[in-house]
């Protein structure tokens, strides 16, 4: 099948919103963005493609890295275009083509995902309390860690 990906569920009339900034990346928006929607799953393909490598990219380069589907260079084309419009992606020239990086870091892109959720819940504290008690012994490790840079930082 060539065209467009139709395996994505559409959700018509809903702005999408890009990532907010984080300290190692570029600013993406001015402002604070109130939350991020999910990538759809070709646009999560080919953003994991850009999060993959340390480079930006062509539309042909990201095409094939996309060896499982069998895209259109016009919809893998569209698809970019989208992102970089979203704030997913950044675009810079090079002659005549595109290439394309990530705006954000995966990382940063999972915590907005996050911290969505946790917007939409009436009890903040209950959700991160049972999010605490889900997690492994490890990432419970991470996440003291993480606290007590914080708390050692002044709360910032």
């Amino acid at each position: 099948m060539r065209g467009r990906d139709r395996s994505a569920p559409r959700t018509p009339g809903r702005p999408r919103a890009g990532l907010r900034a984080v300290a190692d990346s570029p600013p993406l928006a001015v402002g604070k963005v109130a939350g991020v929607n999910r990538l759809g799953d070709l646009e999560r393909a080919i953003m994991d493609v850009l999060w993959g490598t340390g480079e930006s990219l062509t539309v042909r380069e990201v095409s094939a890295q996309l060896t499982e589907r069998d895209l259109a260079h016009t919809t893998v084309m569209t698809v970019l275009d989208r992102l970089a419009k979203k704030g997913f992606a950044r675009r810079e020239r090079d002659g005549r083509a595109w290439r394309y990086r990530p705006a954000a870091t995966r990382e940063a892109y999972v915590t907005e995902l996050m911290l969505t959720a946790l917007e939409q819940t009436g009890d903040r504290s209950a959700a991160l309390a049972r999010f605490a008690k889900s997690v492994s012994g490890v990432e419970a490790s991470v996440l003291r860690g993480a606290l007590d840079e914080i708390e050692g930082d002044g709360g910032g």
